[in-house]
């Protein structure tokens, strides 16, 4: 069981990241973005590309023990979350800001044709075959005996994944709760016309809430296709779960979003073990019927 668990943190980590750039769109850019998806696949993907070079100038990966990556992949992920930040930019320079007086409802047809021109991009560039960011053979680490519980094995990359995400989680609320720019995004949330007439800027915040989305999406993608592999559909398999998470953990929560991802992430290794590997994707839509009956705002609703 303990096993279960912490396949799923795994799974969640990686969700809940990407969940709280979701969110953010959600209560900030006021529409569902169906391409967000797309941005952790574009992340794993140029930091491959990315790592391709560096690993080429440093004359190899020289993974750092225990790890099966070294800098080359470290720099490579800097990459990605500028390029990624940078494509999100143009995407809203020439598409979503012009359609921005339309509604919702343009904005959110708009993002699906954003998501399928982004994925047939990726689909172009690099094909069809699943792809990965080191042929190093890892061993999991026994964290518990076997006779606890069944006990507990990990592979260091994983630890490493963990480990970052929840570093990432903290410096984000803290960025939201204590900076100028992260007070500014919180109050154009709650309350958008009073925002602007207490003299905060809504495009600087857009443009903000943008770029913080596209940084943890790529950091997201990056560490999918480490944990698991690449592929161009990874943001088509993520979108549903990362949709669950943020409606779970309520809209606009940073926390919520986080929580609601470990929620779908447990959900799905559950379901992994105990029905297939097949319907893992209905899992996160299980749990988002199950709670939303028992709290239709979600888990942190009131929380922006």
């Amino acid at each position: 069981m303990l096993q279960i668990l912490a396949d799923g943190l795994i799974i969640g980590s990686v969700v809940s990241l990407g969940a709280i750039g979701l969110s953010l769109c959600f209560s900030i850019l006021r529409f569902a973005n169906f391409g967000h998806g797309e941005l952790l696949a574009w992340g794993a993907y140029v930091a491959l590309s990315a790592l391709a070079v560096f690993s080429a100038l440093a004359g190899g990966a020289h993974p750092i023990a225990p790890f099966s990556f070294g800098w080359p992949l470290l720099a490579a992920l800097a990459v990605a979350a500028l390029a990624v930040a940078a494509l999100t930019l143009v995407l809203d320079a020439a598409l979503f800001k012009r359609l921005r007086r339309q509604g919702a409802i343009t904005l959110v047809i708009a993002s699906f044709g954003a998501a399928l021109a982004l994925r047939n991009g990726l689909l172009f560039l690099y094909g069809g075959v699943p792809q990965y960011y080191s042929q190093e053979l890892q061993i999991a680490v026994h964290l518990l005996p076997r006779r606890l519980l069944g006990g507990l094995r990990i592979t260091p990359d994983q630890l490493f994944v963990l480990a970052l995400t929840a570093v990432t989680v903290v410096g984000v609320h803290l960025f939201l709760s204590r900076s100028t720019l992260g007070r500014a995004m919180r109050a154009t949330a709650m309350n958008p016309q009073l925002a602007r007439v207490a003299g905060i800027d809504p495009e600087r915040v857009l443009r903000a809430t943008w770029v913080i989305g596209a940084l943890l999406a790529a950091v997201a993608g990056v560490f999918a296709g480490l944990t698991v592999q690449l592929r161009p559909t990874l943001g088509l398999d993520l979108l549903l779960p990362l949709f669950a998470a943020v409606i779970l953990g309520g809209i606009g929560s940073v926390w919520g979003a986080v929580l609601g991802g470990l929620i779908v992430g447990v959900a799905e290794s559950v379901a992994v073990h105990v029905v297939g590997a097949e319907y893992r994707a209905a899992a996160a839509f299980f749990v988002l019927i199950a709670i939303l009956l028992v709290r239709p705002t979600g888990l942190f609703a009131e929380k922006t």
